[in-house]
């Protein structure tokens, strides 16, 4: 018996569960913010180009793309004393934290009006900073090690809980805070005004909290067992390249997350710009998200136990394709759009909190897959190579979304105008989820005949 099949994954005690889960409240608020918030603070708040803003974003996608890869093939590569994934987090969590506050806040250091200079600025520390969210890749390709299969679900929950918070914080940060202060510089004409003191602590609080929760789990979660993986790493590439299952999985992760990741950027904007709501409602919004996330957690997990997982995806799919085309209700005047502003971001919690939980989930159940096949888990490259497929799509996602944005404006009300593609971008997000619908149907496994076992 290989060292890999003696790997003993014991029932673990909720209290683990929640400590290794409690990283993803972090990364949560950071990523959020720098995906939210940061390219409206950018291009209304400091005054950059919008194309210039989408440029660095496409290159922060693209430096993720490998880095989550690399990272993922290096931690495989070598068993220390702390484990294979434990010094990578020690070293990336702080550079995490620290390069949030100087990508959101570059009036601490730069004159603001001097645009050449902020946008050399942005473009260094967003890719610092999604090279660092790599730590991400080390950290998850842990759970395969760490958790037995009937286990995964329960912490992908966990997982996803933290980073709903994490969101919750974020969206009411963005909103509120950062929307307040952006207002202020558009008001003032000059993005060099006092950075409010409510805005710096509060970020960096954020960079503090993600490396701190990091180094918990570093210093308090169990190192792994040992075992040996004696294949090369570039013979570890290509027997996950061969694996059909795992390339199929790969690509509809990216077909779907290119639906995910305008999502994701056009949701804030369709409430702010196209539903016109203010500070009240945003808090109502952030309220409801919250709670329609919480729920839907719950109920998407007890599905896939009861259902399995591609039939519970399908679902996700399915909700989507026929949620996401509420966008063009904004073409209906109204005296208030608070009740459909409601709607839209509690349909968003549900279906976001329902594909949410499968990444996690699909990547450790695919090494341990693997791993009885070959005898060796390779739980690092197989939660990094993703990446490169995913990110490349996002990429795209962004430059799609950023031009869909750029048409002209319209104004339902005749009291305020916003670009006909917030409207529009919620049949466009159907129809490629409706491609990844069929897509999974037809090609793609995600229940093993082993689970059973």
């Amino acid at each position: 018996m290989s060292e890999s099949e003696q790997i003993i994954r014991g029932q673990t005690s909720s209290s683990t569960k929640v400590l290794f889960s409690a990283p993803r409240l972090g990364t949560s608020i950071v990523l959020g913010i720098e995906g939210w918030a940061m390219f409206t603070l950018y291009t209304s708040g400091y005054g950059l180009r919008p194309f210039l803003a989408g440029f660095v974003i496409a290159m922060g996608y693209l430096t993720i793309a490998l880095s989550q890869f690399l990272l993922g093939w290096l931690s495989d590569a070598k068993y220390t004393k702390w484990g294979r994934r434990k010094p990578w987090i020690i070293v990336f969590a702080p550079l995490l934290g620290i390069s949030i506050i100087f990508l959101i806040l570059p009036g601490l250091v730069l004159d603001l009006n001097d645009t050449g200079t902020l946008f050399i600025w942005m473009l260094i520390w967003e890719i610092l900073f999604r090279a660092s969210y790599a730590v991400t890749t080390p950290y998850q390709a842990w759970m395969a090690e760490e958790f037995p299969v009937e286990e995964r679900p329960k912490v992908s929950q966990f997982q996803n809980t933290f980073n709903y918070i994490g969101n919750g914080i974020m969206a009411l940060f963005s909103m509120i805070v950062l929307g307040s202060y952006i207002t202020a510089m558009k008001d003032a004409g000059n993005p060099n005004i006092p950075i409010p003191s409510t805005i710096t602590i509060s970020i960096v609080t954020f960079g503090i909290l993600t490396i701190a929760l990091f180094y918990i789990i570093a210093f308090k979660m169990p190192t792994e067992p040992k075992y040996e993986i004696k294949s090369k790493l570039i013979d570890n590439l290509k027997t996950i390249v061969k694996n059909k299952n795992f390339m199929l999985i790969v690509l509809m992760i990216g077909i779907s997350g290119l639906g995910w990741s305008m999502v994701s950027t056009a949701m804030l904007k369709y409430l702010v710009d196209a539903l016109d709501m203010g500070t009240t409602d945003y808090i109502i919004s952030a309220v409801v998200l919250l709670l329609s996330i919480f729920i839907f957690l719950y109920l998407w997990r007890r599905l896939i136990q009861k259902k399995g997982k591609k039939q519970i995806l399908l679902y996700v799919f399915i909700a989507a394709v026929i949620f996401m085309p509420i966008s063009l209700l904004g073409l209906i005047p109204m005296s208030s759009y608070l009740i459909l502003g409601i709607i839209f971001i509690m349909g968003i919690g549900g279906i976001l909190g329902g594909w949410f939980l499968f990444p996690y989930i699909v990547y450790a159940d695919i090494a341990e897959d693997d791993e009885k096949s070959t005898g060796e888990l390779k739980a690092g490259i197989y939660a990094g190579f993703p990446s490169i497929i995913l990110n490349i799509f996002q990429a795209a996602g962004a430059f799609f979304i950023g031009s869909i944005l750029s048409l002209p404006d319209i104004s339902p009300t005749g009291t305020f105008s916003y670009s006909m593609g917030l409207v529009l971008f919620g049949p466009i997000v159907s129809v490629v989820l409706l491609i990844s619908y069929f897509y999974t149907k037809k090609y793609v496994k995600l229940d093993f005949d082993w689970e059973k076992r």
